[in-house]
C-alpha cells in the first residue's frame, strides 16, 4: 500500500527522513513536529528553517502562504502586492 503524502509538513519529514531529524534540523522538539503533523501552527521562523532543512523542496510559502504568500508559478510576473491603506493627512497639509 502506497501512502499519499498530502501536507507540506509530511513531505518535509519524508525529505529529511524522520520527525526527529526534522526537529533536530529546525531546532524544535519532536513533540512540536508531531503537533505540526496534526495541524498545529508553524511559526514563520520555523517555516524558514524547514525550507532550509529541505534545501527548498518544501518552501516557507508552502508552509505559511498566509505570511509568505503563494509562490508565483509564472516566470517574469510580479507577486501580488497587498492593498495599501490611504495615508492620513495632517490639517496643515490641506492649506
Amino acid at each position: 500500500m502506497v501512502m499519499s503524502i498530502s501536507t507540506p509538513v509530511l513531505k518535509a519529514i519524508e525529505v529529511v527522513g524522520s520527525q526527529s531529524e526534522l526537529a533536530r534540523l529546525v531546532g524544535v522538539s519532536p513533540q512540536a513536529v508531531h503537533a505540526w503533523t496534526k495541524g498545529g501552527a508553524i511559526s514563520a521562523l520555523c517555516a524558514s528553517r524547514i525550507e532550509r532543512a529541505t534545501a527548498g523542496a518544501i518552501t516557507r510559502s508552502d508552509l505559511r502562504p498566509d505570511i509568505f504568500g503563494p509562490l508565483d508559478a509564472t516566470p517574469g510576473t510580479e507577486a501580488t502586492k497587498p492593498a495599501q491603506l490611504p495615508l492620513h493627512r495632517r490639517n496643515h497639509d490641506h492649506e
